[in-house]
């Protein structure tokens, strides 16, 4: 899979020109967070689509059942590849937003989106989840338990630090997704990312596709920036 490029912004013409420079080989998937929906919609993904890329709809999707179903046959219709939901939201709430985007997606007569659960945000560290979250396992217990009820209740993969890729192989199916934030270049900055990998160590712990937004959309160049991590994440397909 190439990288995926998440477009962070609010503005138009950004979008415009990133989707310009991003017009190489291999072509990445583009990433659709919540600022840009929330600010454009569903025309920000058509848009995006008639550019030729590829969609990632990341709105993390946390409700009761019947809302997320309803919510995930919008999105079904939409023709991404990927969306998310909350893996904490639980077995009912992943199955009815399963449910919702094969529905969705069959009224509209297109492929299903993968839906990926969230297992911790690659914001989260030890100290949030015992202090703030009151949670009483591991981290790395937390991710393995939301990456086993994700794939129990149906769904193709998780999102999760590149560092938990090999716990999480241990407890599901070879074939199960692990699709990768927190990815930083050797020398770029942190910012509020806590566990994070560069796109060579993502590759190396097994990653299936790896996320990565402001070392190439604040970058001097976007184009080069977004080629050398291709580069580097898909160097063992070459």
């Amino acid at each position: 899979m190439t990288p995926i490029v998440a477009l962070d912004v609010a503005d138009l013409g950004q979008v415009t020109v990133l989707l310009e420079q991003l017009s190489v080989e291999p072509r990445p998937t583009i990433k659709v967070g919540m600022e840009l929906f929330y600010h454009f919609g569903p025309a920000i993904v058509k848009q995006i689509q008639q550019a030729g890329f590829s969609v990632f709809l990341d709105l993390k999707l946390h409700d009761i059942p019947n809302t997320v179903a309803r919510t995930m046959k919008v999105i079904g219709e939409l023709g991404v590849q990927l969306t998310t939901i909350h893996a904490a939201g639980g077995a009912a709430m992943l199955e009815a937003g399963q449910r919702g985007l094969i529905s969705g997606a069959r009224s509209a007569g297109i492929e299903p989106a993968k839906l990926l659960a969230v297992t911790q945000l690659t914001s989260i560290d030890e100290y949030v989840l015992h202090e703030q979250q009151h949670v009483n396992i591991s981290l790395s217990e937390s991710v393995q338990s939301y990456a086993r009820l994700s794939e129990a209740a149906g769904l193709p993969g998780v999102i999760c630090s590149a560092q938990e890729v090999e716990l999480i192989r241990a407890v599901v199916a070879p074939s199960f997704l692990c699709i990768t934030p927190g990815i930083r270049p050797v020398d770029a900055q942190q910012d509020d990312q806590k566990r994070i990998v560069t796109p060579t160590q993502a590759r190396q712990l097994g990653s299936n596709g790896i996320v990565v937004g402001r070392p190439i959309t604040q970058s001097l160049d976007p184009r080069k920036a977004y080629q050398q991590i291709a580069t580097e994440f898909m160097e063992e397909s070459k």
